[in-house]
């Protein structure tokens, strides 16, 4: 026995040692993460997480019923759509036609009123929050420098900032979008008590405006510039742009900070659930407008919608692209398969939440899940 309990106290030494080390070196966040993932019984972010996490409330108005097609659910889904949904996990899957609900199914338990984390789509609804900021006087432009609101940003190219750059994914930010590392920047953003600290200790090293590459810390340094521009905070401005005014079954949650101002965590967190999903991907389906009224500028709509760069034709501002079937697509993506895909030509959105998604294809950017959704359901309509 005596043996185990110096094994015992070994160990016990050995673990307070790693903890204090991580707290000398700030990487305390990595505490609440294993907390929050590996003590759950998960291995990595998971779309239930949010009660993990303060947040801010997206206050709903007076609801508007989503109407239900006249073919609402008549066909099921195909064999390979239910292996596909069965192989990732999917939890909800609509077609919205006509702006109608054609088909609507839910798994696992889950329901219309289930909340689950939007991940990556809070980028799509960022951006569309700097649009309404512009459309209403806050922001001059998406040539603004960003250096306006934090004129502390640093790096040799700084200068030269702008929120639009941030947008549509241009920053020259020294961001690492790593998701496996522990010590990744992302990682610190998604479990740190502080993330403003986080973005500002970062420098804009290439020249913004030039190319694509993909920064959550970009959209992140973007929500931080709507905030001061409004004086409001983010789930404030998306309640009274966009949650009030179309009509959302649900409140919803934004996943903020720690600290005393709650800066809501702009690159991801956004629990909803898939019909109120569905009606924002309806606002980019419309270019902007919601029951025939302009919720953002059409120009800003159309051109969130429109590739920038030649090594980004996958993404214009705050939306990836496709051109698969040969059709005109825009999209809203989370990283582990949270959709909504929106096709205009048809008048046709796909919303799909769940807990894996395919790894992307690096030429494309889309995996075989989203061409999957995509192909079985025009099988399931019977257009081409």
């Amino acid at each position: 026995m005596k043996w185990l309990k110096k094994i015992l106290k070994f160990s016990i030494a050995v673990i307070a040692l790693l903890i204090a080390l991580l707290y000398i070196f700030d990487y305390d966040y990595i505490l609440k993460g294993i907390r929050v993932v590996y003590l759950t019984g998960h291995t990595t972010a998971y779309i239930e997480d949010t009660v993990h996490f303060d947040t801010n409330t997206i206050s709903k108005g007076a609801t508007q019923n989503f109407p239900l097609h006249k073919k609402y659910n008549s066909v099921s889904a195909t064999e390979k759509l239910k292996k596909c949904h069965e192989r990732l996990g999917t939890i909800a899957f609509l077609i919205i036609k006509n702006d109608s609900i054609w088909y609507e199914n839910y798994a696992e338990g889950y329901s219309r009123n289930s909340q689950t984390n939007s991940f990556s789509m809070a980028k799509s609804l960022t951006t569309a929050l700097l649009f309404k900021a512009i459309d209403d006087g806050y922001i001059p432009n998406l040539d603004t420098p960003v250096k306006t609101y934090f004129p502390e940003i640093k790096g040799a190219f700084a200068n030269q900032l702008t929120v639009g750059d941030l947008s549509s994914m241009s920053s020259g930010l020294n961001w690492n979008e790593n998701y496996i590392s522990p010590f990744s920047m992302t990682a610190e953003a998604y479990y740190n008590t502080d993330i403003q600290d986080l973005i500002l200790g970062l420098k804009v090293e290439d020249a913004p405006g030039k190319s694509f590459k993909y920064l959550s810390g970009a959209t992140q340094l973007l929500a931080m510039c709507i905030k001061k521009a409004t004086n409001k905070t983010l789930a404030n401005y998306l309640s009274t742009s966009f949650w009030q005014p179309m009509g959302m079954h649900s409140n919803a949650l934004w996943q903020v900070d720690g600290t005393k101002n709650h800066m809501e965590k702009a690159y991801c967190c956004i629990a909803s659930n898939a019909r109120d999903f569905g009606r924002f991907g309806q606002l980019w389906l419309h270019n902007g407008a919601w029951n025939q009224k302009q919720l953002i500028s059409k120009e800003l709509a159309i051109k969130a919608q429109t590739p920038q760069f030649s090594n980004g034709q996958n993404y214009g501002f705050g939306l990836w692209l496709s051109n698969y079937r040969n059709k005109k697509i825009s999209y809203m993506r989370g990283i582990l398969g949270q959709y909504v895909i929106c096709i205009p030509e048809d008048d046709l959105i796909i919303v799909r939440l769940g807990h894996k998604r395919d790894q992307p294809d690096p030429n494309n950017n889309s995996g075989n899940d989203f061409t999957t959704y995509i192909d079985e359901t025009y099988q399931m309509l019977q257009l081409n």
